[in-house]
């Protein structure tokens, strides 16, 4: 009997209630407005969750700030193309069913002499309160924001923006900010463009500052577009093999040479220049002399970029503490597994088998790797509607470049490794890419090993759940390996199974036999 071929062309056609597959449905989006004295920008989260995703993301570079020392007032064109774009703002967010629109004002706004007018009419289009953030207020937003980007940070946080800088300790619970008037666009406007005056200033400002470092680590994270603009130049002229901008770290020593470089070259016709935005160009030799001094006073070790600042702070603080708790990789990655494997229950199922296969193997797993591991697992499947040539290399773009939190770059060359053998294999002519050399070796062996696990596994099961809790490794009376089949499931052990359990033998360098129970 023939079967109707069901469309979906046809049904989205005729069905409007027919709803996309790739969105959460139990999520309503939130929208947070940011006003900042350079930007304007609006953000549309998916939903307030730990690691939450970005449905919309729009900025435009106004200079709201611009000249508000010296005149005192708000730039009045900066002003009506503000307006505009937050009348833009509000109604996308509207129209995108936001559960609400949060909208932040920081320095230009807060030191305005016309800066409550204007907040007044943006209130009114926004059919919301703005919340007017004091530099404390900035201080702990950037402190949230670093907490939510990346695992267990320890060190001291920095977020310049266009009209102020500000620093706060980390892990500190009753941290004080401490807010300056380091911005860059101030800066750029108040020194007519001479960058060393700039620096000198901010040497006068930041000798006043005191702010310990917490713990440990001497690490400073930098938030803000202009110092991420600098990583961007810094990465290019190191010839680095991620395009990832969140958690590069870089000496200190090494970036405050860098700066000082930066500082007096003209970027205009600087090699590699076009990986910075022309909007932000003028500004990052600014972005330079603040960073230099600022690592120099602090006497940090290293500097660590983050892409998460104030909003990503802000829609931390939403959350309860349960899910403060959460780890944004592990939700971030469960929740594509959710979106695109065959079976989230068979990730989980692998994760499960995978930490008992390596307590079998005697390897003493770091929480690192187990977090690796575990994310490993989640992504080990997104790639099965692609063609079988390109798996690899699809799985590969993906991680490289999606936007994942509280994830190294050591840990995303970590699942890099993992997710190319997984498709091409372990001999020696199937190089990973360039990336991978960032994992170390120590990592790229229990990479390359879960990738030969893998490779076992997904033969057995073929995405199915409910399959792999039925098997397992194991040792012997005598010690030695053995992977454990059900007796009424010894047909699945076939010619190319038994292959791939003698390469992994080979990548443990120890004996396997397959062996049945019942």
């Amino acid at each position: 009997m023939l079967q109707k071929g069901l469309s979906i062309v046809g049904l989205l056609k005729t069905d409007r209630k027919t709803e996309a597959q790739g969105r959460l449905r139990a999520r309503q989006p939130v929208a947070v407005i940011d006003i900042g004295s350079n930007s304007i920008r609006l953000v549309l989260f998916e939903g307030t969750t730990r690691a939450p995703a970005i449905l919309f993301n729009e900025k435009i570079m106004c200079g709201l700030g611009r000249g508000v020392a010296k005149t005192g007032s708000l730039d009045p064109e900066a002003t009506e193309r503000a307006l505009v774009a937050i009348r833009r703002y509000a109604h996308l967010a509207r129209q995108s069913r936001v559960s609400g629109i949060h909208v932040l004002a920081t320095a230009a706004a807060r030191e305005a002499d016309n800066g409550p007018a204007f907040v007044a009419e943006v209130s009114r289009i926004c059919q919301t309160d703005v919340q007017l953030l004091s530099g404390r207020q900035e201080a702990k937003y950037a402190r949230l924001g670093v907490l939510s980007g990346f695992d267990r940070p320890d060190g001291i946080a920095g977020d310049m923006g266009g009209g102020s800088m500000e620093l706060t300790q980390v892990v500190a619970e009753n941290a004080d900010g401490v807010t300056t008037s380091l911005g860059g666009l101030r800066l750029q406007t108040d020194h007519e463009g001479d960058v060393a005056k700039a620096r000198k200033v901010a040497r006068k400002i930041l000798k006043d500052v005191k702010i310990g470092w917490p713990g440990e680590g001497r690490t400073f994270y930098a938030i803000g577009g202009t110092w991420r603009s600098l990583a961007r130049l810094h990465m290019f002229e190191k010839k680095y093999p991620l395009d990832v901008v969140h958690e590069y770290t870089v000496p200190a020593d090494e970036f405050i040479r860098f700066c000082t470089k930066v500082m007096k070259a003209d970027l205009s016709s600087h090699p590699g220049s076009d990986v910075i935005s022309s909007n932000r160009i003028g500004l990052v030799p600014y972005g330079a002399a603040v960073m230099a001094e600022t690592l120099q006073l602090l006497g940090a070790e290293q500097v660590t970029m983050s892409t998460t600042g104030l909003r990503d702070g802000y829609m931390f603080s939403l959350l309860d503490q349960e899910g403060q708790q959460q780890d944004a990789l592990l939700e971030a990655t469960a929740e594509i597994a959710l979106l695109r494997s065959r079976s989230p229950r068979h990730c989980q199922e692998l994760s499960e088998w995978t930490e008992n296969a390596f307590k079998t193997l005697g390897w003493e797993e770091t929480r690192e790797m187990q977090r690796f591991r575990t994310a490993a697992c989640n992504l080990a499947d997104i790639a099965w509607r692609s063609s079988m040539d390109y798996r690899a290399e699809q799985t590969l773009g993906f991680i490289n470049n999606a936007g994942f939190n509280a994830l190294s770059h050591q840990g995303r060359a970590y699942l890099s490794i993992v997710n190319f053998h997984r498709y091409q294999g372990l001999g020696l002519k199937k190089q990973p890419p360039a990336s991978a050399n960032l994992a170390g070796d120590e990592l790229a062996r229990h990479a390359r090993t879960l990738a030969a696990i893998f490779r076992v596994l997904y033969l057995f099961s073929a995405s199915v759940e409910g399959i792999l809790p039925k098997f397992s490794l194991k040792r012997g009376d005598k010690g030695e390996l053995l992977f454990v089949l059900p007796a009424e499931l010894e047909e699945l052990a076939g010619e190319r199974p038994r292959g791939r359990v003698e390469q992994l033998a080979r990548e443990v360098d120890e004996e396997i036999t397959i062996a049945f129970e019942g």
